[in-house]
């Protein structure tokens, strides 16, 4: 699940210089340097910043920053937490950071305001919900009803996409933006809000704990398996002047994912309270519904296709062409390391 921080606010980047690195004032983040374990050199080069959302479409990422792999790479990885999701996404844009994982949803709104941004690999797949309550089992039924979700999200996106498929035009509901994934929840429980884009592990777990409640689709029937939810994006700058570093990651989370796969309990135990503020059962709900995956190369017709759905809801006014994906260090790293690769459950080849 890739946080929900709040309410979305769209960055305007059009006072802002692309072509530097530009510290700007505003919403300065508290930084989580990694602790260099003995044995290990820092990295002669400047830290390497990053930004996040905090569900498990970054678990890869965080697996790296906790076993101390990015810093086996010869990485100075800094975690930058932000005031808000709209920050997040900015300081990416704005060169605050160097890279970080973020819904594709949300690296569109950058691509289409011209931010030198490049999604380099992937966070994570499914996961998406729309939830309804009692009673609400057909399509017909959800004209006039209210959707708890989140502007400019994936868990926006696929209500729209769901609903369009089934005849229902975003028009003939009323769509309310929520502050939080938990102020979400409780609206569900509460019946304040009668749909509900949800992530895991709070779809299911909402499914369990409100009767009646109903899974309209978890996004497969429209989407087919493995859609992507989230990505690995890196400014062009670093990608660049500084591949090492970018590959270091790539591989530093390749390196996690097989372990998170051999090992899930490990993974878990290691992340849960550090990095998941939830219980071991519904991780492990999470973890199971929404797998993190580095290699997702085979989802960059999915990724540009759903622009189309963007750009109908006026979000951005150009789609994203092939150019918003570079493969090349993934491929590299997949090319260096083909036993690693091979070890994968989930990718792309």
């Amino acid at each position: 699940m890739c946080d929900r921080h709040g309410r979305w606010v769209a960055p305007d980047f059009r006072g802002v210089d692309f072509s530097r690195r530009r510290f700007i004032e505003r919403a300065a983040g508290a930084t989580l340097a990694v602790a260099v374990p003995v044995g290990f050199t820092r990295a002669a080069d400047p830290p390497i910043k990053a930004t996040h959302g905090a569900g498990f479409c970054n678990l890869n990422f965080f697996y790296a920053h906790a076993l101390h792999l990015a810093a086996e790479e010869g990485l100075d990885l800094e975690l930058v937490e932000t005031p808000g999701f709209s920050d997040q996404v900015a300081f990416l844009g704005e060169g605050q950071v160097d890279l970080g994982v973020l819904p594709y949803t949300s690296y569109m709104a950058l691509y289409d305001q011209g931010a030198p941004v490049k999604i380099v690999g992937g966070g994570g797949i499914q996961g998406c919900l729309l939830l309804a309550g009692p009673g609400l089992d057909t399509p017909a039924k959800l004209k006039g009803r209210t959707l708890g979700t989140f502007q400019l999200d994936t868990l926006e996106v696929l209500p729209y996409d769901w609903l369009k498929t089934h005849g229902v035009n975003f028009k003939d509901i009323t769509v309310r933006y929520m502050g939080s994934m938990p102020e979400a929840v409780e609206a569900f429980k509460a019946g304040a809000i009668d749909m509900f884009g949800a992530i895991e592990p709070y779809g299911t777990t909402l499914l369990n704990e409100v009767p009646g409640s109903i899974k309209l689709t978890d996004g497969t029937d429209i989407y087919g398996p493995g859609y992507t939810d989230c990505v690995f994006a890196a400014r062009t700058e670093v990608i660049d002047k500084n591949p090492h570093a970018v590959k270091g990651m790539l591989r530093a989370m390749m390196r996690a994912q097989a372990m998170a796969e051999k090992d899930p309990e490990a993974a878990l135990n290691k992340l849960v309270g550090p990095y998941y503020k939830t219980s071991i059962e519904n991780a492990r709900m999470a973890m199971s519904s929404q797998p993190s995956v580095v290699d997702n190369r085979n989802q960059e017709r999915f990724i540009l296709e759903r622009s189309r759905s963007l750009v109908e809801m006026g979000y951005i006014k150009r789609q994203p062409a092939p150019d918003a994906m570079v493969w090349t260090l993934l491929e590299a790293v997949i090319a260096e390391n083909p036993a690693l690769y091979s070890s994968l459950k989930y990718k792309s080849a």
